[in-house]
């Protein structure tokens, strides 16, 4: 017997790759994910659509007297008092950002570079709160300043955190105390 060596059970050339249907799936892809995206953004205006009885937001006044607090942090969003997820879009409310509140006698001052700035009239707060979540933002217990104040018919839930959270319990504190100034008063 003769020792048979086997270099290459036979010849064959790699195999090439298929560019058109490579180029196909990812074409294919990068429409999908663009479809979503749509939808997406479709669904966030139809949102502010239904949200459209919602009066504007009122603009910071020029002069609101002496500042009692004020607080440097992120606006997390607003939603239905007492439905945290349901999140009002309508007149910029649903953009998170930067914000600066700013506490006088005559209310809340909402600034947010990139956002609408609003404020809030003493005699329109209604509650203040320290919670774990609003729509699209969950924290630790206690990590959230939710204040509740009324616009229009609706009673809305607004989230807070601010860079310094041991303010928190300071703000809810002056918040309520301040509203039951302004009850009082009624």
């Amino acid at each position: 017997m003769t020792p048979v060596l086997l270099l290459a059970a036979e010849r064959k050339s790699a195999e090439v790759t298929d560019w058109a249907a490579r180029i196909g799936w990812v074409v294919g892809l990068a429409l999908f994910v663009a479809l979503i995206y749509w939808l997406m953004r479709e669904g966030w205006k139809w949102r502010g659509t239904l949200q459209g009885d919602l009066p504007p937001l009122p603009g910071v006044p020029d002069r609101t007297g002496p500042v009692t607090l004020s607080m440097s942090g992120r606006y997390h969003g607003s939603t239905t008092a007492g439905q945290w997820l349901d999140r009002i879009v309508a007149h910029g409310l649903g953009a998170r950002s930067r914000v600066e509140l700013t506490l006088t006698d005559a209310g809340l001052a909402v600034e947010r570079p990139g956002a609408t700035d609003f404020f809030v009239p003493a005699a329109q707060l209604r509650d203040a709160r320290l919670d774990k979540g609003i729509a699209g933002k969950v924290l630790t217990e206690g990590g959230l300043l939710v204040v509740t104040w009324a616009h229009g018919e609706r009673l809305i839930d607004s989230g807070f955190r601010s860079d310094r959270a041991a303010e928190h319990n300071r703000w809810v504190d002056t918040l309520n105390e301040m509203i039951n100034k302004t009850e009082g008063a009624r």
